[in-house]
């Protein structure tokens, strides 16, 4: 499920959290098959995190880590040995010994503190893997509610269209204008009726795209519910990088690296050969006496003193402190971008919704006036009605790509979207 993502910026404007913790059974049978209840993206995120199998699998390896770190933190088992000399009841001996590892150069504290990073590092990548579906969930949900707005428009365009066609061939009919201009009007009915269409199927694959995020192949709701006026919000670019310590990127870098760093120790640590302390009896039926045994076990690091897994595990340390600068250079000019286009955008939709838009509609609506009232040419309303389309398209891209870009900001900072633009 990594595609290219729409606004996680639509989170912007939610007002409840849009991390909802709840589980399926929260959402009743008759909420989620009502077709006359709209879909809010509280409930549409809800019911991704309830069924993501990503957010699933990441949880389960947080569970994995933090029974590695149990085990790491557990002492090595002794061992018993039974040993029986000769045949011969009468001669034999019968020795009975404890072997107790004992663990030198600080194995099992560095073993934990390594395991421990690697619990931090799994709860990161949870984190990492619930903002990705948030980023996707509000992708696919805003995806949903640019289509029905296109397909408003769509319907709109095909309206004016038949309501052109038929004051082209009333005036046809009565001789004042060119049947050109009827057939003209017909060609650009048909055009938008085709748009039409396409808008259709294109909000239809849409909202089957929203549903596969529950399961589902088909949304039941009748709509999504939302607000495209409700333009996303940020803070300057400044602030935004002061957060970029805390996004999960980052933060999973350094996790990697203090993992890494972790490991380094863990290796230092094997070059410390570990003793084995024997202690036992020792019964010799011959003499009928009863010895007590006590040794002690010490490996000699002639060959193997562990330096080669020492230098690599130093190599990917150093590997990963490269990997957490480049990752930090990559997201700063990526917050820089994305907070320049959200800029952009929003001074967009702004003179398209205080300047373009009424221009535009005020020059159609005089436009299709004069010419029912004879004063102006068919082509004078087609060349107004396509500048009031084209307007409004504009609008619809401008309010898309300002989304685009808050969603950029809010996965790569790791934000929490709530609902007031789904409202």
């Amino acid at each position: 499920m990594r595609r290219l993502l729409w606004p996680l910026g639509l989170a912007a404007a939610l007002s409840s959290p849009f991390h909802v913790q709840a589980q399926p059974e929260t959402f009743s049978s008759t909420s989620r098959h009502d077709p006359a209840n709209a879909l809010s993206l509280a409930t549409a995120s809800a019911l991704a995190e309830a069924y993501s199998p990503s957010v699933s699998a990441a949880r389960r390896e947080v569970e994995a880590s933090e029974g590695e770190r149990q085990q790491a933190g557990l002492l090595p088992n002794p061992e018993l040995a039974l040993l029986v000399e000769d045949e011969r009841q009468a001669f034999r001996t019968t020795t009975a010994q404890l072997n107790i590892p004992l663990e030198l150069g600080g194995k099992r504290a560095a073993r934990v503190a390594e395991a421990e990073r690697t619990t931090d590092l799994a709860r990161a990548a949870l984190a990492g893997a619930q903002a990705d579906l948030r980023a996707e969930l509000v992708a696919a949900f805003f995806r949903v509610l640019v289509g029905q707005e296109r397909v408003t428009l769509a319907a709109g365009s095909a309206d004016l269209a038949a309501r052109g066609a038929e004051v082209t061939a009333r005036k046809v009919t009565a001789g004042k204008i060119s049947p050109v201009d009827e057939t003209r009007a017909r060609v650009e009915q048909a055009n938008a009726t085709l748009e039409l269409a396409d808008a259709q199927a294109e909000l239809q694959n849409a909202r089957q795209a929203l549903a596969s995020f529950w399961g589902s192949p088909e949304l039941v709701y009748a709509q999504v519910r939302g607000d495209l006026d409700a333009w996303p919000v940020r803070p300057g670019v400044q602030q935004l990088l002061a957060e970029l310590d805390a996004s999960p990127t980052l933060m999973a870098s350094r996790l990697e690296l203090e993992r890494r760093q972790a490991g380094v120790d863990v290796e230092r640590s094997k070059q410390y050969p570990d003793l084995t302390l024997n202690v036992g009896t020792k019964r010799l039926n011959e003499t009928q006496l009863t010895q007590a045994i006590v040794g002690l076990t010490v490996p000699l690091p002639l060959f193997d003193r562990n330096q080669g897994r020492l230098q690599a595990a130093s190599s990917r340390a150093a590997k990963a402190e490269d990997d957490l600068r480049a990752a930090r250079t990559r997201l700063v000019n990526e917050v820089q971008q994305a907070s320049s286009r959200l800029a952009r955008a929003r001074a967009s939709a702004e003179m398209l919704k205080t300047a373009i838009l009424p221009a535009a509609r005020q020059a159609h609506d005089a436009a299709t006036r004069g010419f029912e009232a004879g004063k102006f040419g068919f082509l004078d309303v087609l060349d107004a009605q396509r500048s009031l389309l084209q307007a409004r398209v504009r609008y619809v891209d401008a309010v898309t790509s300002a989304y685009q870009a808050a969603t950029t900001l809010d996965r790569i900072l790791g934000r929490q979207p709530n609902e007031q633009a789904a409202k």
